[in-house]
């Protein structure tokens, strides 16, 4: 048996362009006493031996999401492999988005250890070069991955597509989307256990929600570990490319805030003039374009 069998892959339809000659498979792995779950696309001319782009969805998202799916059908026309993930948020084969009805318990850096395990089967599976490819707050998550990788072989670049950054306004966001005081809610999670529920007035985008005292610490209280900008000052070694919209009224600081890092080289700003930040439609061809051109300069 194949590893791939082994690792319980299906055929499946994952919204590949007909015009384009790949490989579709759903992928399942073991992970932390759950199952992690993936879609893999591998254009018949492609083999282990060539770059993959491991894709990291946003907040509270999935592999399946429009714009996910719009990068890998993009990405196998231009004939580049591509793994798109889910990450779990604490739950077996997490499918759609989160459901704020339920208890969160998860934690922004969690997806530290699922990217790594992701990686460590993409190796097993033969894939010698792999890009990481984060999207708004995955994007911050896989630039926090970077952080602590240092220089790896098999990691040769990385992209970050609209990633997260933290300009200081959480407290006042805070209160105007959910009417309450940050440094209350705040005070209250630090004061409980950090496995303790905690009736909340938002969580991200969940309003009036339950969840960890350590999910509202890892999601509200100010950290740099989110803050992509700071991040990509702390030891990453590999040439990142960092894609902006020039529409994008959710991550508005993006350009400003990298100006002093970007050198054309190790840190690469570009900006795709009209995309808002889930750069729908032709703006994902935009995008899969530059992913296509940094994979190729990359030594």
């Amino acid at each position: 048996m194949s590893c791939l069998a082994a690792a319980g892959l299906a055929v499946a339809a994952l919204g590949v362009s007909p015009t384009s000659a790949a490989e579709t498979a759903a992928v399942e792995i073991p992970f932390d006493g759950l199952t992690l779950t993936g879609d893999l696309v591998r254009p018949d001319d492609v083999d282990t031996s060539q770059p993959i782009v491991l894709l990291v969805h946003g907040t509270f998202a999935h592999k399946d999401l429009e714009l996910i799916e719009a990068l890998q059908g993009a990405l196998a026309e231009r004939e580049i492999a591509s793994l798109a993930v889910t990450l779990s948020l604490g739950q077996d084969r997490r499918e759609g988005m989160w459901d704020c009805n339920q208890p969160s318990t998860h934690r922004h850096e969690d997806a530290v250890a699922e990217i790594s395990a992701w990686v460590d089967w993409l190796g097993d599976e033969g894939y010698a070069q792999i890009v990481p490819l984060g999207h708004s707050r995955g994007g911050a998550q896989v630039a926090l991955w970077l952080s602590r990788q240092g220089e790896r072989a098999d990691i040769p670049a990385a992209v970050l597509i609209a990633p997260a950054t933290e300009d200081g306004s959480a407290a006042e966001s805070y209160e105007q989307r959910f009417g309450a005081k940050l440094a209350d809610v705040l005070a209250e999670a630090k004061a409980a256990e950090p496995g303790q529920i905690l009736d909340v007035p938002g969580l991200v985008y969940c309003s009036d929600t339950k969840a960890a005292a350590q999910s509202v610490l890892s999601y509200h209280a100010e950290n740099p570990e989110r803050d992509t900008p700071t991040l990509l000052t702390r030891g990453v070694s590999m040439p990142v490319l960092v894609i902006a919209g020039g529409e994008d009224e959710v991550v508005t600081d993006l350009p400003e805030r990298l100006a002093p890092i970007v050198d054309g080289t190790k840190i690469r700003l570009e900006t795709v003039e009209g995309a808002d930040h889930m750069f729908l439609d032709f703006f994902a061809e935009d995008a899969a374009d530059l992913v296509a051109e940094h994979i190729a300069a990359t030594p």
